[in-house]
């Protein structure tokens, strides 16, 4: 069995948006040169997601209004987590429900999607260097 290793970095201007990456983790499959295999995708921050969805702005303009709605970003008092002098207890809880990671089966070298299937990188606490894991294995 082959491994391959790679670190997407990012240092995203907004608090929150999404990043579609499928193009770096495609090209990371046929740089690794596993046919067969599984892909891990992961946010190495806990304020940040990895996730699969469409890639369709209305989709994406809908998550950042119903993650608002589940945890606002303000009042910052509301979060026990800001206490300790932080603002960004809503990110902990948005990446959360969004996910941390993603795994996708490589099939003759390339991943093996459903229809309309993209892998994003969530931000939410954003304006800082934070960095996503691409571990692949297989043969």
């Amino acid at each position: 069995m082959k491994t391959y290793r790679k670190e997407l970095v990012f240092n995203v201007n907004k608090r929150v948006d999404f990043i579609n990456i499928t193009a770096e983790v495609e090209q990371a499959v046929i740089d690794s040169g596993i046919k067969e295999g599984l892909v891990l995708v992961n946010a190495m921050h806990i304020t940040a997601s990895v996730f699969i969805n469409d890639n369709e702005s209305g989709l994406h303009n809908d998550y950042k209004r119903w993650l608002e709605e589940l945890a606002p970003h303000e009042p910052i008092s509301q979060y026990q987590h800001n206490r300790t002098g932080e603002d960004n207890g809503d990110a902990h809880l948005k990446r959360q429900i969004m996910g941390r990671e993603v795994v996708v089966a490589i099939t003759s070298g390339e991943l093996d999607f459903g229809p309309w299937e993209q892998i994003f990188y969530g931000e939410f606490d954003g304006n800082r260097r934070k960095r996503v894991l691409i571990k692949i294995i297989g043969e």
